[in-house]
């Protein structure tokens, strides 16, 4: 086997919310990390390989009791293959902390069915289903999982992840694990579930561990990982631990490698689509609303306003921004209606006056002439609003 045999594929980083200090893939929960970690991977030769280790409920994401398992939740290491697999993970990591947050941002495997296309999927650490339910012996529910996960993701996307990091209950867990891999036909992965760079950093993972769990180094019920192994291994150092025990777990993070191919793209604007109601257009739509809100704003209204509003609508037309006015009036209203706080806006786009006739903003920038109708203006309100 040569040094090129091995790409890391689950590794943590700041943006696991103070359990990490490497570089990101796979961060808890959150993909907050996901397109710096592309930009740098990318201007560096670094094939970026975006994923997440999701949290699943024990049961229904929406049944908030723990079922008696730490957290009410087992990780699950999600790999992005292509553009498809990308939104599916945001889906998914966005519904688990709309529907599904409890203790951690969840999702389930009713979720993970609908939105498992473009995905890749292992199995995890200790605290996944699969190594829980072999450590508790529960070898043939074991098998049932790894079924239930072959079958939503495609057995050729679902992986039985092997780590070595000096723990007792995992060289129990690779073991089995590996038997199951052999007799169901399953391929291995090998990992090292990394959260910090240097062997050495050790010490410092465990000081932000503290930071999040608000103890101190001196608490001997911390919350930290029970051995220094958490790092960035060299492809050497993996060899040497996984070479004979299972060479083709070592494979296989190439074969996924070559599989995640996401091609994210930053030269275009990506807004979201606001849906009118029937029967109308997005453009129709806000001109609806601004006229009704001038109506209020401007119930005597001149000259002035008219060409004003007119010209700003021209704008936000052919810039195509429509959804973007719609979408902010959208969340503004129902804040107002509902007595939640709204800011009082920033930017050049919150001194327009279809901001204000929308009642995204609530001061008149006709009254205190901000003089925002020159050229300059013009192209900074759609700048901003982007």
């Amino acid at each position: 086997m040569t040094h090129s045999d091995f790409v890391h594929l689950h590794l943590h980083s700041q943006y696991s919310l103070l359990d990490g200090a490497a570089c990101a893939i796979t961060d808890h929960g959150s993909m907050f990390g996901a397109v710096e970690f592309y930009d740098l991977a990318m201007k560096n030769g670094i094939k970026p390989i975006i994923g997440c280790e999701v949290y699943v409920a024990p049961d229904s994401r929406f049944e908030k009791s723990a079922h008696g398992i730490k957290e009410a939740a087992f990780h699950l290491v999600l790999l992005a293959k292509n553009e498809a697999g990308y939104k599916n993970l945001m889906k998914l990591v966005s519904s688990g902390y709309l529907e599904g947050f409890y203790y951690r941002p969840r999702v389930d495997k009713e979720i993970l069915s609908q939105y498992h296309e473009g995905l890749i999927a292992s199995s995890a650490c200790l605290k996944g289903e699969i190594p829980h339910l072999i450590y508790t012996n529960q070898i043939d529910q074991a098998k049932k999982v790894i079924d239930e996960y072959s079958s939503i993701f495609g057995r050729d996307n679902f992986y039985l992840e092997i780590q070595d990091n000096l723990i007792p209950e995992q060289e129990k867990v690779n073991v089995e694990i590996i038997k199951l891999a052999r007799s169901m036909n399953m391929p291995l992965v090998a990992t090292n579930d990394v959260h910090y760079l240097e062997q050495e950093d050790a010490r410092a993972h465990e000081v932000l561990l503290c930071i999040q769990t608000q103890t101190t180094m001196e608490d001997s019920d911390r919350m930290r990982l029970s051995t220094d192994e958490f790092y960035f291994k060299t492809r050497e150092e993996m060899a040497r631990n996984f070479g004979d025990m299972a060479p083709d777990a070592l494979k296989n993070t190439v074969a996924i490698a070559e599989k995640c191919n996401l091609e994210l793209d930053f030269k275009h604007h990506h807004l979201p689509n606001y849906k009118a109601p029937e029967g109308k257009t997005k453009e129709g739509y806000l001109r609806e609303l601004v006229s009704e809100g001038l109506n209020r704003r401007y119930p005597a209204r001149d000259k002035t306003v008219t060409d004003r509003v007119e010209h700003e609508l021209k704008i936000i037309e052919n810039f195509g921004y429509p959804s973007y006015f719609l979408i902010a009036w959208d969340f503004v209203h129902y804040a107002k209606e509902h007595g939640i706080p709204v800011g009082p806006g920033r930017g050049s786009a919150a001194g327009s006056v279809v901001s204000y006739a929308l009642g995204i903003t609530d001061i008149d920038p006709l009254k205190y002439d901000r003089k925002d109708q020159s050229p300059r203006y013009r192209y900074r309100l759609l700048l901003r609003a982007a």
